[in-house]
């Protein structure tokens, strides 16, 4: 790791509790800052640069594999955001076509689907044509277009802080840490406090992402594989696919989410097919329990409700970004409590 080294004496409990008071501080500060993006952004740089350089170190010298790593992923990560854009609006392009289409073969005969199967009391306030539909949309818009602005300058905003951040990952990847004896107590003890925050995200992100990967797998074989072969297209299941992988990042919640999506479009083919794609999700949910039970939990050692009621607290503090830190933020205070044998 890079932070500063601890010093070889313990330090006292004092210079300890102070250097847990201000870390709590920190990381309480960038969720009420709105700077989570940015902090996210800083570790997984941090982390990549972090496993890549030993595979170079064996043939160049750790200072110049480093640097390497650190060129080789600022590059990868420009490249990426560029595909990113492209290939989202190349996506959609193909996935929704001409958005007069997009009202007119996709979106009414849904809404037709659901007057069908809907309660009486439910299909009174759904359009009658397409036309009814469009005006409905552009009202919608019309009447929220100032939290729409707010949105897009909020976009703009993180996107900048996920620049910075990936600037300040790669500087403190590169940066070398000062000898021991050179370190006062107190930077000795916030080193600490980062490196085992660095090592939750590592833990957490990481994980998640193998289960995400997982659960989008099962989606796909079962959206664009099984229903197709038996002459079943649920509306828009390419977008549902990404859709489960993107929230999936997201402990147990982003399963819920993908679910109820991927079940609301099969309902629109008919109940059979929303009856069976539920049940289908079902085995789903109940393998990412199994999947949390081994992957995340394992790594630090937290049972599923114990991540939900961290999710739910930071959730009702900060909102969304709350429950995205969650996960993170319980790993890393699980560990500083381990460590200290509270727990």
């Amino acid at each position: 790791m890079n932070f500063p080294s601890p010093a070889s004496r313990e330090p006292s409990a004092a210079i300890r509790y102070a250097s847990c008071l201000l870390a709590a501080g920190a990381l309480l500060s960038v969720l009420g800052l709105h700077l989570l993006s940015a902090l996210l952004a800083g570790l997984l740089v941090y982390e990549l640069v972090q496993a890549v350089t030993p595979l170079l170190g064996k043939r160049i010298s750790g200072d110049r594999a480093r640097m390497l790593v650190v060129a080789a992923l600022g590059a990868i990560v420009v490249g990426l955001l560029i595909l990113l854009i492209l290939g989202a609006i190349s996506f959609f392009r193909n996935e929704i076509g001409n958005p007069e289409l997009l009202w007119q073969q996709q979106l009414m005969p849904l809404v037709e689907k659901a007057r069908q199967q809907l309660p009486a009391m439910l299909v009174d306030n759904l359009p009658d044509s397409v036309e009814d539909l469009r005006v409905g949309a552009v009202e919608l818009a019309r009447k929220h277009a100032t939290t729409l602005q707010l949105a897009g300058k909020g976009a703009v905003r993180v996107f900048a802080h996920i620049l910075i951040g990936l600037v300040l990952g790669a500087i403190i990847a590169l940066s070398r840490a000062r000898p021991a004896h050179q370190v006062g107590p107190l930077a000795a003890a916030l080193g600490l406090r980062c490196q085992r925050l660095a090592e939750a995200f590592h833990n957490i992100v990481f994980a998640q992402i193998k289960i995400s990967l997982i659960n989008t797998l099962c989606t796909a074989i079962f959206l664009l594989g099984v229903l197709p072969l038996l002459g079943i297209h649920v509306p828009l299941a390419k977008t549902l696919v990404v859709l489960t992988f993107v929230v999936g990042l997201l402990p147990v919640v982003g399963n819920l989410l993908s679910n109820t999506a991927i079940t609301i479009a099969a309902l629109s083919v008919s109940l059979g097919v929303g009856v069976a794609a539920l049940g289908f999700l079902v085995v789903i949910h109940k393998l990412e329990y199994f999947l949390n039970a081994r992957i995340v939990g394992t790594q630090i050692r937290a049972r599923a409700w114990e991540l939900l009621v961290a999710m739910l607290l930071l959730e009702a503090a900060f909102g969304l970004p709350g429950v995205i830190a969650a996960p993170i933020y319980y790993a890393y205070l699980k560990s500083e409590l381990e460590a200290e044998k509270l727990i």
